[in-house]
C-alpha cells in the first residue's frame, strides 16, 4: 500500500519535512517513491506539488493524519469529520443543554426562596403590629396606676 507521509530532514530542533509518496513498510526517513511537496512548521511554509498528489490519491494511496491536515489546508482533500468529533460535539451540546436547566432551575428556586423570605418578614412585621397593639402603651398605664 502507498502512504503519503512526512519525511524528516533539517538539524536537530529545527525540522522540515517533505511530503513524499512512499510505501508503507518502509521506514520513515527511507528512499520515497516520489517527492509530492515541503513543510517547514516552524514558518508554516508550505509547498505541494498537486497534479502529483492529486495522482497518487486517485490510485489509491493514503495519507497520515498531518498529510491529510496539509492537504486539507491546500484544498486538495474534502474536510472530513471524525465520528469521534461528532459524538464530542454532541456530548458538548447535551452538557451545555444540562447546564442551562440547572442554571434556570436554580434562578427559579432562588427565586422562590426570595418571595418565602419577603412573605416571612411581612407575616412578622404584623405579628408585632398586633402585639404592639394588643398591650397598652407604657405611659397610659403608669397614668392609670397612679390615679
Amino acid at each position: 500500500m502507498i502512504k503519503l507521509r512526512l519525511k524528516r530532514f533539517g538539524k536537530k530542533r529545527e525540522a522540515s519535512f517533505r511530503l513524499v509518496a512512499t510505501n508503507s513498510t518502509s521506514r520513515r526517513d527511507g528512499r520515497p517513491l516520489e517527492e509530492l511537496g515541503f513543510y517547514n512548521p516552524r514558518t508554516k511554509e508550505t509547498r505541494l506539488d498537486t497534479e502529483s498528489i492529486r495522482l497518487r490519491l486517485t490510485q489509491g494511496a493514503q495519507p497520515t493524519d498531518s498529510v491529510r491536515a496539509l492537504l486539507e489546508k491546500g484544498g486538495l482533500v474534502e474536510k472530513r469529520t471524525r465520528p469521534a468529533e461528532v459524538i464530542g460535539k454532541l456530548k458538548q451540546a447535551a452538557t451545555r443543554a444540562a447546564e442551562a436547566a440547572a442554571a434556570v432551575k436554580a434562578e427559579a428556586e432562588a427565586k422562590a426562596a426570595a418571595e418565602a423570605k419577603a412573605a416571612e418578614e411581612a407575616a412578622a412585621a404584623a405579628e408585632a403590629a398586633e402585639a404592639a397593639a394588643a398591650t397598652p402603651d407604657i405611659a397610659e398605664t403608669e397614668g392609670a396606676v397612679e390615679a
